[in-house]
Formats: structure tokens, C-alpha cells, sequence
């Protein structure tokens, strides 16, 4: 029988304050962290709007040589697995470091370290043919992602399996499923996995103002995002980190362990459709909620809430609230669903880890947080989408999704271990 994987510690680093108890109070209490960018000039911009992490890794514990060796999404990761691990309560420094592992996901890799050192050895761009002796000596630890898992298992101690997982927006999900694999097949009893970016850039936003899928609402940072409502514009742009601890169901109950939730199910499909474009009618993702619930043992009305993707781009909305209503079935349209990234933003791979985070600290408090800056329903998004307040509601099996440039599509489903046969 496969081992049950649950949740037991979390670490969070979001826009609106860092660590765990910060960030469920804003999205408890339905602020937004969106504001006019101020990590550069955007004065050029189309999209002059994001999601920041007011962050200072020298007063988080990072040396100064840390910093300079770390891109800042790998200092996001670090700093997120130090809190998960504390709040896990595990004494990694007890366990077999071989039998521990890490799973990150990122959707762009060290991109803040990449342009950085691109506008350095370009002279801010001037040089078409740039001078590699002005290039930082860390840079090729910011050319390969997979050094965010390094430095993840460097800082707890981990020498088992260690894995980056970059599937974009989905890749949040996915490296925690994969470190649910792992843990089930027997390769490792303890994984600390989770999800970190920090996309916010000339160049990343360059890319997204080209196909205009970031919001073009500079003049109302505070209300820009605005998943499902009829007057959204795009996306707005975010950063930050989650990471978990998770270990075999049987283990945490053995050391008095507090359990998030057991990851129950997931499913992950693809479109195979187009790069950036969905079908209007959401089948790949209801596919993949439904081998979620599948592989959960449970059935559509078993789901108390679903935190939603909802990014605030037409096409997403309305793909992702059909798929809810191919998959959930009537049982959809009396389900409360909310999107975050109203208040954080999209910080694309990371955001996924994110909204797990976001769906147990509802379950930890039977608390459903709002869709802020709903206001105006879009007619074709005629869900629950619990607008602008968050709503007190019994929540003990959480269905969360994502959806990926280049037709990815994940679903996982996170339930109270006794709400699952064994």
C-alpha cells in the first residue's frame, strides 16, 4: 500500500509581509500588496504595476556572501525552507540527511540575476557583443536552476533526491507532487519542496507587454488584479516563495507532528493546443481534476473550496470556470472558489506553492479568502468567487489548480487525513 504524504510544516515569503502569519493576514482580511513598481524604472512599460516583496536578506539570516552568491529567488527559497522546517518542528540535524530531499519549482530561474548581469556586461545594453570580463563570478549558478535546489539542501542539511521542477505557472504544484512521489515510492521519508521566482524585471516584463497579458490598470496598482471581473485587463506581475515539509502520515503521528493536510491527489495534463493560448472549454484541466479527486478517493462534493488559478486574463477565467463545471458538476456552482492573486499577484512557477500555502491556512481556519477587486462579475463567470470579503466556511478537503503557458494543467487535492479511507 502507498505511504500517505502530509503537510506539516509551511514557509512563506509573499508580497505584503514575510512569513506565514503575514501573509494570512492580508489575504484574511482581503488587502492587496499590488503597487507601482519600484524595483526599476518602468516608466517605458506598458504594465507599470506589481506584486513586490518588501525583502532584506541580511535581517533574515543571510550572510553577506550568501547574498552576493544567491540570486534573490534563490534567497527567497532558502529563507522559506528555514520557516517551514522550524514549523515542522522535525530536527533535520537527527535524521539520516540521505533519506532527505528537495523538490523546487521555478517557472524563470534567476532571471533577477541574469538581467542584472546581461545590463552589466552590456553596458545597460549598449554593446551588442558583451564583455564577459564584467560578469559576475556567480553567474553560472544563475544560468542553471537547478542551483535553487542546492541551495535549499545546503541550508537544511538535505542529501537525498534533490530536484528543480520547471513546468511555469504549474511548476508551484508540481515539485510538490514530485516530492509526494518520492515519499510514497520509498526514496525518501522527508521532502522540503515548494516553489520560488522573483520575475519582476525589464526583461520579464518586456516579454509580457509584448503579448499584453499583464494589465495595462497603472493608474489603480491597488486594483489592478482583478480575476474574474468583467473589467480586468491582465494579469499583474508578483514574486515570492513557499516551501513545505512533508513526511509519511505515520511518522508525523508517531513524533506528535500538527498535520496541515495530506496531499490527497493530483493530476497534471496538457493541451498540447498552443503556447499561450487555452481551449474556451477547460477539458484538459477538468481531465486533471478529476484524476486528482480520482487518486483522492473522493468525490466532487466532498470539495469544500477551491483556490483557484484565476490569473484575471479573459481567457483564463472563463477556461477555468468551465473546467470546474465539466469536472465538479452541479456540485461547481455552489462551491466557494477565490483567487489570491488578487492580492499577491502572479508570480508565475512560485505562485502555485503559494496558493497551497493560501488553501491550508483556509483549512487551518475555516476561512475562505476573498477574490479582491471583484466588483463587476464577468456574465461568463457565474461561479462562487466569494468577492471582496473572506468568508468563514468549513473547509476540510481543498481542490487548487494551475494553468501553464505551453497548455499545462495541474490539480491537487489536500484533505484532512481522516476525511480519506486509508
Amino acid at each position: 500500500m502507498a505511504r500517505r504524504v502530509v503537510i506539516t510544516g509551511v514557509g512563506v515569503l509573499a508580497p505584503g509581509g514575510i512569513g506565514t502569519r503575514e501573509f494570512w493576514s492580508l489575504l484574511s482580511s482581503g488587502r492587496t500588496a499590488t503597487r507601482e513598481i519600484t524595483h526599476f524604472d518602468a516608466a517605458g512599460f506598458r504594465s507599470r504595476v506589481a506584486a513586490e516583496a518588501d525583502f532584506l536578506p541580511e535581517l533574515h539570516g543571510l550572510t553577506s556572501q550568501e547574498v552576493r552568491r544567491m540570486d534573490r529567488a534563490a534567497q527567497f527559497g532558502v529563507v522559506a525552507a528555514h520557516e517551514a522546517v522550524t514549523d515542522s518542528g522535525l530536527d533535520l540535524a537527527g535524521a539520516d540527511p540521505y533519506r532527505t530531499g528537495v523538490s523546487i519549482g521555478t517557472a524563470v530561474g534567476a532571471i533577477a540575476g541574469l538581467d542584472k548581469a546581461y545590463r552589466v556586461a552590456s553596458h545597460d545594453g549598449v554593446l551588442a557583443l558583451v564583455d564577459h570580463m564584467y560578469a559576475p563570478g556567480p553567474l553560472y549558478d544563475q544560468f542553471v536552476p537547478s542551483s535553487f535546489a542546492a541551495e535549499v539542501a545546503w541550508a537544511v542539511g538535505a542529501q537525498g533526491p534533490s530536484t528543480v521542477v520547471s513546468t511555469g505557472c504549474t511548476a508551484g504544484i508540481d515539485a510538490v507532487a514530485h516530492a509526494v512521489d518520492l515519499i510514497r515510492e520509498g526514496s525518501a521519508d522527508v521532502m522540503v519542496a515548494g516553489a520560488t521566482d522573483a520575475p519582476i524585471t525589464p526583461l520579464t516584463l518586456a516579454c509580457f507587454d509584448a503579448i499584453k497579458a499583464t494589465t495595462a490598470l497603472n493608474d489603480e496598482p491597488e486594483t489592478a488584479s482583478r480575476p474574474f471581473d468583467a473589467s480586468r485587463k491582465g494579469f499583474v506581475l508578483g514574486e515570492g516563495a513557499a516551501v513545505f515539509v512533508l513526511e509519511e502520515l505515520s511518522a508525523a503521528r508517531r513524533r506528535g507532528a500538527h498535520v496541515y493536510a495530506e496531499v490527497a491527489g493530483y493530476g497534471s495534463r496538457s493541451s498540447a493546443f498552443h503556447m499561450t493560448g487555452l481551449r474556451p472549454d477547460g477539458r484538459e484541466l477538468a481531465e486533471a481534476i478529476t484524476v486528482a479527486l480520482d487518486e483522492a478517493r473522493l468525490n466532487p462534493a466532498d470539495i469544500d473550496y477551491v483556490n483557484a488559478h484565476g490569473s484575471g486574463t479573459r481567457q483564463n477565467d472563463r477556461h477555468e470556470t468551465a473546467a470546474y463545471k465539466l469536472a465538479l458538476g452541479a456540485h461547481a456552482y455552489t462551491t466557494p472558489v477565490s483567487s489570491v492573486k488578487s492580492m499577491i499577484g502572479h508570480s508565475l512557477g512560485s505562485v502555485g506553492s503559494m496558493e497551497i500555502a493560501a488553501s491550508l491556512l483556509a483549512m487551518e481556519h475555516h476561512l475562505v479568502p476573498p477574490t479582491a477587486n471583484l466588483r463587476t462579475p464577468d456574465p461568463e463567470c457565474d461561479l462562487d468567487y466569494v468577492p471582496l470579503v473572506a468568508r468563514e466556511h468549513r473547509t476540510d478537503a481543498v481542490l487548487t489548480v494551475g494553468s501553464g503557458f505551453g497548455g499545462f494543467q495541474s490539480a491537487m487535492v489536500l484533505a484532512r487525513p481522516d476525511r480519506r479511507t486509508a
